[in-house]
Order: C-alpha cells, then structure tokens, then sequence
C-alpha cells in the first residue's frame, strides 16, 4: 500500500493519504455528512494505550486474588463509592464520579496480537482470516472496515477549515508495520484522519507532515492560489495511477484550504497555554498531546484521537517497544514509568475540560488493543522471575468520560483472577457503537462502489446504562 510521496520537490510531504489525492475504491461514494442536532458529545478524544495495558494493574484490580495474580499493588477507593482501581493513579481516583469503568470487554481475536487488536478495538469489527495468516506482515487493506474516528468523520458535517478526524502524535507503527484499524479504508481516503507529530524531545512542539513546504515552494508562494495549484499538479504525474481524478482535486482544495486558512497554524500549536497549565498535564509528549486534543475539542474537530508514544529508553527495562507493552518487569514499568505519566495527563484533560465546561460535550474514552495476562510471568522475560504479563485478549477495560456518559460506575465485571468475563460480557463492536450512539451518529450506512447499500457497524449495540 502505497502511502508517501517522495517526490523531491513535492509540496505536499504526506503523512496521511487524505492530502495525496490516493484512492483504493475510484468512485466510492458515501452517505451524506450531517450533524445530528440531538448528539450528547460534540466531540470525542480517544486515548489509546499503544501495547495493551493491563486491565488487573490499572481498572481491574483483583485484591483478593492470589499474589501470582493480583501481584504487589494496593487498591484505592475512588470518588465513587465502591469503585476501585489502582493505587498508582491516585489523581484519576479523585475524578471516579466521572469514569464509567467497563470491565466485561471480550477482545478474544485468533492471534492474540498487536496488529489484530488494533483493528477490533479501533474498527469495532472482528479481524478476518487475514490477521492470523500474515501477522505482522498484515498491513491496512483498502477494503478493512474503518475507524470509528473516520466513521464519525464522515457523519459529521465539516465546519472551518480543519478535518473532522486529527490523531497524534504519531502513527502506530514503525514502517512497515503500521498498524491496521486506523484509517477510513473502504469508505475512502479522504476521510483518513491528518497526523499531527510529536517527538520525545521537544514535547511542546508539533508539526503536521502534510503541510510541510518542501523544495521551491516559500511564503511568498502560498498566497499564490494558482501557483500553488500548479505545484500540486506537477506533482500528480508521479502517483496518477493511483488516484481518480474527482478524488485529487478534491484534497487539492482541501490542503489549500488548510494552508491559507489563518486559524490552521495556531490550531496545532500549544502558543499561549501557562507553565501552569502544561505542568499540571505534564511537560512530556503523552501529557502535551492530551494538552493539544483538548484545543482542537475548542476549535470544534469532532474526533481527536491520541496515541500513546512510547519511549524506546525503556524498551529494556519493559522488554517491549517502550510502551504498555510489558512483557517484563510490569510492576516497575508501571509504577515508575507508565502509570504516572498516564495518570497526570488523564486527570488533566477530565479536569481541564470539566472547568471549561466542555466535559458534558465531550466523551474521553480510553482503550488498548488488549488487556494482559493475568498470570504473572512470560516466557520472552525468564518466566516467573521475569514479572512479567504477556498479551491477553480475553477480557480488556475500556474507561469512558463525560459526553453524556453516566460516571461513578463499573459495567460489567471479570472473574476472580481477571481471566474471563463474569457478567454482561460485551465486545469491542458494542463500545464503538456507544461511541457513536454518544455522537448522535443514528444513520451507519454507507454505499459501496457498486452501488449497494451496507452497514457500517451490523454487530454492536450500544451499553445503553453507560448513556
């Protein structure tokens, strides 16, 4: 799949295919954009935990479990009565009242990867056949089911000049193993979302790889519509068997738009936020990307999605890529680590928003591909010794916010050693169709290049007491 433009003299340097003018399905169409007058959220920000963190360490705890189990963390009571969770995230037990904790998620896919767990959680569709006989090799396919961010997206009717769909700060993974799940695949790549980057180093700036002016092109220039457009067009030549023609001028207007619109520039910059303020949700690329979500959430882009960037300092230590993905040394990783970092930056953004008084309009949801195992000690770790927990797709814990949400609550629950579902079991399909049930998404039908009318989300039913 082709996904870049390296032209040397390309205006465009893209990180997302909505600004190449490339098309997997010419001639796709949708159903309207609308904006659905009685949506509760007006917005959502989903934080997703890149590596699968563990639901029995973090909002699934097992206090009674045996020690190879529940391992060496306390619990603590939150601001909801009779909800526990974590020790180690003390500023979001302050916020319980807010949180609907869903405990009873099976994520069960026949891999039991990263790759497959992206796709279930962000698509809220099953991984097919293809998922357990590429693996790691299974890129995004143009007929994959979307994201629900790029479903919302294409619902929602663009106002301004900004997409209705932006992640950051980066896209997961490393080239070429990009993750699947995270694009509008067959409803078309002009709803893809635009990546906004980040980098450990320099937290507080970002940049936006699309809009990039690379060669000959100067300031001067942009004011320049046609000149501009000239530039665009040189540059067709080099990936025109890839695109229609509709399809490119299309996201010809829309990167114009982008550039020569004068609230673009301060919209991705974090220019005029206090010490303050960046302190309290943490001078570090996971704190300032929640930090961005919540400005964009004010400039009105409906879905914002953050992806956890992980620090490859720790890849050792965690015996991972640096993320949640601890296959050794969990408990360290988690309390040294992760744990805080998540916990500061989290209760910022519910904080932050709640004074603002955009939490009611806003849902905050946070997922991961997985959950861990429950049994402490992998193989890749030395086993026992390692401490390790390994990937668990068997049960995971979603935690929605605001937006309508009710808070203060737990949905479902796990069995006692946090293995399996216990009670109102639910899946992946159904949190993605509360997400759009939040959003006044109503209408999921799309229509396919033939002309037939399917539905984008058949499966999942909405956790109606979270609404």
């Amino acid at each position: 799949m082709v996904r870049h433009l390296n032209t040397r003299r390309a205006f465009l340097q893209a990180s997302t295919a909505a600004f190449t003018g490339m098309t997997f399905a010419p001639g796709l169409q949708t159903s309207a954009s609308q904006t659905v007058p009685d949506a509760t959220a007006k917005s959502t920000i989903l934080f997703f935990l890149c590596g699968g963190h563990s639901h029995i360490d973090t909002f699934d705890p097992k206090p009674d479990a045996p020690s190879e189990y529940r391992g060496p963390f306390e619990t603590i009571q939150t601001s909801a009565s009779g909800l526990f969770i974590s020790e180690h995230l003390p500023m979001t037990a302050k916020l319980g009242h807010h949180l609907a904790v869903v405990r009873s998620i099976n994520g069960t896919v026949n891999t039991n990867d990263h790759h497959a767990g992206y796709y279930h959680n962000l698509t809220g569709h099953l991984p097919d056949e293809s998922f357990k006989r590429l693996g790691n090799d299974r890129t995004p396919f143009p007929d994959d089911w979307p994201y629900m961010g790029t479903v919302v997206g294409m619902k929602r009717q663009q106002t301004g000049a900004l997409p209705n769909a932006i992640a950051l700060p980066h896209m997961p993974s490393r080239k070429p193993y990009t993750r699947p799940g995270q694009f509008a695949a067959r409803i078309g790549v002009e709803y893809d979302p635009l990546y906004i980057d980040g980098s450990l180093e320099k937290p507080l700036e970002f940049t936006v790889p699309s809009l990039t002016l690379q060669g000959d092109i100067n300031s001067e220039r942009i004011t320049s519509r046609n000149g501009l457009l000239k530039t665009l067009d040189r540059n067709r030549g080099s990936f025109e068997h890839y695109a229609a023609t509709k399809t490119w001028k299309k996201q010809q207007a829309r990167a114009l738009e982008l550039l020569l619109s004068a609230g673009t520039t301060n919209a991705f910059s974090l220019t005029g936020e206090s010490e303050t303020t960046i302190e309290r949700y943490g001078r570090n690329i996971n704190g300032m990307s929640l930090l961005m979500a919540r400005r964009l959430v004010e400039v009105g882009v409906p879905f914002i999605t953050v992806f956890w960037k992980g620090d490859m300092s720790l890849a050792s230590k965690c015996k991972s890529a640096g993320s949640w993905d601890t296959h050794g040394n969990n408990f360290g990783c988690l309390k040294e680590n992760l744990l805080p970092m998540f916990d500061q930056g989290y209760s910022a953004l519910l904080e932050d928003l709640d004074q603002r008084g955009l939490l009611n309009q806003t849902l905050v949801m946070v997922t991961s591909e997985m959950g861990r195992k429950p049994k402490i000690g992998d193989p890749r770790s030395g086993g026992e010794s390692g401490q390790g927990r390994d990937h668990w797709t068997y049960c995971l814990t979603d935690v929605l916010a605001g937006g309508g949400i009710r808070g203060g609550q737990a949905y479902g629950s796990t069995d006692r050693l946090g293995e399996f579902p216990a009670d109102l079991q639910c899946t992946p399909g159904d949190v993605t169709a509360t997400v759009y049930q939040a959003m006044g998404i109503n209408d999921l039908t799309a229509t396919d290049t033939d002309g037939r009318v399917y539905n984008l989300l058949e499966h999942g039913r909405p956790l109606e007491p979270l609404l």
